[in-house]
């Protein structure tokens, strides 16, 4: 497709900018979570958005599955959802033989709308799914189409009517990502657009097979080994019986990161630094990915909840 891998970098960079702006039509501001929901689908990874409801993250969602030419399902999660509504069943055809019938998560992109309103036992159903690209029914296995990427949105747990996600399925997700609210100005600019007659056409501008090549191109970068091991030390960091552990974390944090965290802190920066038109990341660009890979795999203990620290202070402290 490229005669070198330094000229696709430079058109993966020109695209990622191309991509921001379309998206950029239909979201004001936001840039940040676009940035990291973008790069979390050219590392291959699942995305969770976590906010109040009314801040757009189903639109966000929707949108950047518009300007991609995938497939798209959402599934509207609900306290009587059933493992089988989303991975499919098996049905009787006429000729009375078994036949499976594809459940909402055979699509390139599956918009998970608010999954902390179902029980754990149907959130479930999304971990083979999310892990290894497939499902099991009755002991065969159907494979995922490619690209597949679950964008799941959730509201705050305290809300009533939602359930915690299991800590195995919040440990697929790549990233956390919370969405606060617009600025003044980005406000004025939203009430502006929601509320004439202006339509907004979006351009499609990347299919599977593009995408999966710059999947490919970002795991090809070079990294400097110190800052994997920057990477690595960072994760190790934030388990409080590790040797790495600072006093703050043994303090105030229950258990720490896994081994997956370093090898999105790895992904994450590399893709980081690819957009920036960078052909090898730096420990500013684990930095820049650092939050939302580690902020929903570090629990704090309760000495940290009645002394009102948050995760997102403990990780600030060991960047």
């Amino acid at each position: 497709m490229y005669n070198s891998d330094v000229e696709a970098l430079d058109a993966f960079a020109a695209k990622y900018k191309e991509l921001k702006a379309e998206i950029g039509k239909v979201i004001v501001g936001q840039h940040d979570v676009v940035h990291h929901v973008l790069v979390s689908i050219f590392c291959d990874g699942h995305s969770l958005l976590i906010g109040v409801p009314g801040l757009a993250k189903t639109l966000t969602v929707q949108t950047i599955s518009q300007v991609l030419d995938l497939a798209f399902n959402r599934i509207q999660f609900t306290p009587d959802l059933m493992p089988g509504d989303i991975i499919g069943s098996e049905l009787l055809d006429e000729s009375r033989h078994f036949k499976f019938n594809k459940g909402p998560v055979f699509a390139n992109i599956v918009l998970a709308d608010e999954i902390n309103r179902t029980p754990p036992k149907t959130q479930s159903a999304l971990l083979e799914s999310m892990q290894e690209r497939s499902v099991t029914v009755s002991g065969v296995k159907h494979i995922l189409p490619k690209p597949f990427f679950v964008l799941a949105t959730q509201n705050p747990i305290e809300q009533e009517g939602t359930y915690p996600l299991p800590e195995a399925q919040l440990d697929r997700f790549m990233f956390s990502i919370t969405l606060d609210y617009p600025s003044f100005e980005e406000e004025v600019n939203v009430v502006k657009q929601t509320t004439s007659q202006v339509k907004v056409d979006l351009t499609k501008l990347l299919n599977a097979e593009q995408i999966i090549y710059f999947q490919q191109l970002v795991r090809k970068m070079p990294i400097a080994d110190n800052v994997l091991e920057y990477a690595v030390r960072l994760v190790n960091k934030t388990r409080p019986n590790g040797d790495l552990a600072t006093q703050q974390v043994k303090n105030y944090i229950n258990w720490g990161a896994g081994p997956r965290a370093s090898q999105y802190l790895v992904l994450g920066a590399k893709c980081h630094a690819a957009t920036k038109g960078k052909y090898s990341p730096d420990i500013e660009d684990v930095q820049a990915v650092a939050l939302s890979v580690l902020r929903h795999r570090v629990f704090k203990n309760y000495k940290a909840e009645a002394e009102g620290l948050t995760i997102e202070k403990l990780i600030g402290d060991l960047l």
